[in-house]
């Protein structure tokens, strides 16, 4: 028998112990915990959740979080996948605080965050590569790789806000697919008409 409140609890405090470095790389852990061991969500609507969320002020993480809780259990799920997500760390830090000056020029404290800097930067990357393996699979390469040499020029180059180049994106999706419907329809217009 599922206990979504307890699988909302831990799975969000293991995210909140277990990330490091700020939201964008606690992404891969939630999508761990809501894809892949509880299956709340599928790939698809995780990216698309993550795409909206991006466009939304504040802290993805914890937009993730209170997201997932509300889609299991309402507004108390969210609340508990929120509280779960940030109060260990949160506690953490208090508790932390006082050991402040002593933490900050510890050479074990630099070797252990060195030593996990390529963890996250290997999570990021394969979640990288798993998104971009199904917008070729939506798109089709080169419409793929043509988005992709226009996002890294409209948020490297021209500096663009992420929430800005996702909502172009957005829009042309629900275009893209409207105009991918219509040319099927006619093709199977035709198909009718020749047989």
């Amino acid at each position: 028998m599922k206990k979504p409140y307890r699988e909302l609890t831990v799975g969000m405090m293991r995210t909140g112990i277990l990330g490091f470095g700020g939201g964008p790389s606690v992404i891969p852990l939630i999508r761990h915990e809501a894809v892949s061991r509880y299956q709340w969500l599928d790939d698809d609507e995780f990216g698309e959740t993550l795409a909206i969320a991006n466009t939304l002020p504040g802290p993805i993480a914890t937009k993730m979080a209170a997201y997932l809780g509300y889609k299991i259990k309402g507004w108390p799920g969210a609340f508990l996948s929120v509280a779960a997500h940030i109060l260990p760390s949160g506690l953490a830090m208090v508790f932390l605080i006082a050991f402040i000056n002593v933490l900050s020029n510890s050479a074990i404290i630099s070797n252990m965050i060195a030593a996990v800097m390529p963890v996250v930067a290997v999570m990021l990357g394969q979640m990288a590569y798993e998104f971009g393996e199904k917008a070729v699979k939506g798109l089709g390469k080169v419409l793929g790789i043509v988005f992709f040499a226009i996002s890294f020029l409209l948020l490297q180059v021209l500096t663009l806000h992420p929430g800005i180049v996702i909502m172009i994106f957005l829009s042309y999706g629900a275009f893209h697919f409207k105009l991918k419907n219509r040319l099927k329809n006619k093709k199977i217009d035709k198909k009718e008409e020749s047989a």
